[in-house]
């Protein structure tokens, strides 16, 4: 059975500022797969409308996955064969979706005065619609025989595997290359996607988050046991959902003070069949951690 949760937070720092959440998240979990997606607004001055383009970033990805699998059997047949040309189709669904509706919503709410006060008339005829909207994106799908995902600017996608190994499947740096803003809002979006496709081993939980969440941590390994030990909770639901609320929102408060959207789905039966071999790996990591502090001065 599959299962899932999504949370968006404000930023410390948005608070203190009055500023709204430019972070969207959300998850679907349904008999046969499941997806969760996050979004990442831009925060400059010309991606002002960044709160409305996540949003609408992780509906229209929602929704035209759900289109994808409309035939379940078909789709679990021909994506094993042809995962490369069908995760691009995919992706350039999302794409013209979202610029559809990023338009569609300007034209039903035009441009106020207060928005336009911000630029001069030169600077306001340079900017695109769509760069009102910028945003990123992170999603991933889970079913029974393959795991699949894409990611265009920054943020993360964590799996954990069935034995409890956990790996960050696209490297953080490589979803945002430097010197390259990568955003939905970009005009040559559909070549700044990042993808991974997984069908041999089993994968118990996916992750996806915005940047915020990965950069309130000291390490690699620090983040991913983190991930872990969610892992480790997520049978437990009554109880872990105020938990990993609370969590999430330290972690805006102590960290970066950047919003934070951490969405998941998994396998429930699967977690719970291999709850020992997560709660081992847990352990393993708490000693790898302890190996790495530095020892106190004398």
């Amino acid at each position: 059975m599959y299962k899932g949760f999504s949370y968006s937070m404000t930023g410390a720092s948005h608070i203190a500022k009055n500023l709204i959440c430019q972070d969207s998240s959300a998850h679907y979990a349904a008999k046969d797969f499941s997806a969760a997606v996050v979004a990442d607004g831009h925060g400059s001055k010309k991606h002002f409308r960044s709160n409305i383009g996540s949003e609408i970033a992780v509906n229209c990805t929602l929704d035209v996955i759900k289109r994808f699998y409309s035939d379940v059997d078909e789709f679990n047949r021909e994506f094993p064969k042809n995962h490369k040309r069908i995760m691009r189709n995919i992706e350039r669904q999302i794409i013209s979706e979202w610029n559809i509706r990023v338009n569609e919503h300007y034209r039903v709410n035009p441009l106020t005065q207060e928005e336009k006060n911000q630029f001069t008339p030169e600077e306001l005829a340079e900017i695109t619609v769509e760069s009102f909207y910028g945003t990123t994106l992170v999603a991933a799908v889970m079913c029974d025989n393959f795991t699949f995902g894409f990611q265009i600017g920054d943020g993360s996608l964590i799996a954990v595997f069935e034995d409890g190994h956990t790996s960050m499947i696209i490297d953080y740096e490589e979803s945002n290359p430097a010197n390259i803003t990568a955003s939905m809002c970009n005009s040559n979006a559909i070549t700044m996607f990042n993808s991974y496709y997984v069908d041999d081993k089993k994968i118990s939980a996916v992750f996806v988050s915005t940047d915020g969440l990965y950069t309130s941590f000291g390490s690699d390994l620090e983040f991913l046991n983190y991930h872990t030990i969610i892992a480790d909770q997520l049978s437990e639901s009554e109880a872990f959902s105020e938990t990993v609320s609370k969590n999430v929102q330290k972690r805006t408060n102590y960290g970066t003070q950047d919003d934070i959207s951490l969405s998941c789905v998994y396998n429930e039966d699967l977690l719970k069949e291999n709850s020992e071999l997560i709660k081992k790996k847990i352990e393993e990591n708490k000693r790898r951690l302890l190996l790495r502090k530095p020892k106190p001065k004398k």
